[in-house]
């Protein structure tokens, strides 16, 4: 069994892989300002609400957006596992053939997310990855990453909304009975919500357009399963695709 960790910019995705099995995920929210004691502890109260002792994790692996944290979570890892992790990036084996202006741009999670679809689902693929920063990672049938799209999150849209339209205050993100609001709340639920969906449904169609065929479209993050139902094309919600995908790139990397 392995400890996977993916460090996003809101959240902190956190899970332990036992093969292909995901034997749970859980997220904590991502500090810039926590040391790694104060991370290690996090983690250490996550493994134990699951019964998992360092006798039953072999290594860790870590992918990252955030450079800021990323040795200070990894120094944390080390605590727990008394050995170093694994991080994605320079120099990892990924499997991953990057066909982009710059391969060495392309952010630990998009790779991750790519790595884990291709293993798990017919190719041609689109990927979203619904966080702070809405992302799309496109493979064609030659398993080629060959680019993408990144948008801003739900969130974020919602955050600038409230911000700056004095009269709309914060909302939860639920779907209203209809789609057609009755009240400010319900307006601002439809518009989120429903606005999210169709430029899912109509990201779809224009990308497969560009890809001459049918294509597999899988969605993950911490955001997906409350876009995803309201969607009218056929989307495989898949929550712990981050951690296959370490986990797959963790056993390429061992000896």
């Amino acid at each position: 069994m392995i400890l996977a960790i993916d460090i996003g910019n809101t959240n902190i995705v956190i899970g332990c892989m036992d093969g292909k099995k995901c034997v749970f995920i859980e997220r904590l929210s991502t500090v810039r300002t926590k040391t790694e004691l104060e991370y290690a502890i996090d983690i250490k109260n996550v493994l134990d609400i699951y019964h998992i002792k360092r006798a039953d994790l072999e290594g860790g692996i870590i992918s990252s957006v955030v450079p800021q944290i990323t040795t200070i979570v990894k120094l944390a890892v080390e605590k727990i596992l008394k050995k170093e992790p694994l991080i994605v990036g320079a120099g990892i084996k990924t499997g991953l053939n990057i066909r982009i202006d710059n391969p060495a741009q392309l952010g630990s999670d998009l790779v991750v997310d790519s790595v884990a679809a291709i293993a798990e689902y017919p190719v041609p693929l689109l990927v979203f990855d619904m966080g702070t920063a809405n992302t799309v990672c496109v493979i064609d049938k030659n398993k080629n990453y060959i680019g993408g799209m990144i948008y801003p999150g739900i969130g974020v849209s919602l955050d600038s909304l409230t911000a700056n339209a004095s009269q709309l205050g914060g909302i939860s993100l639920e779907a209203p009975e209809h789609i057609i609001g009755k009240n400010t709340v319900e307006c601002m639920k439809s518009g989120t919500i429903y606005s999210a969906a169709a430029a899912i449904d109509g990201i779809i169609d224009r990308l497969a357009e560009e890809l001459d065929g049918d294509v597999t479209v899988v969605a993950t993050g911490g955001l997906a399963g409350k876009i995803v139902p309201h969607c009218r094309r056929e989307i495989r919600l898949d929550e712990d695709l981050l951690l296959k995908g370490l986990a797959v790139i963790y056993q390429k990397n061992q000896r």
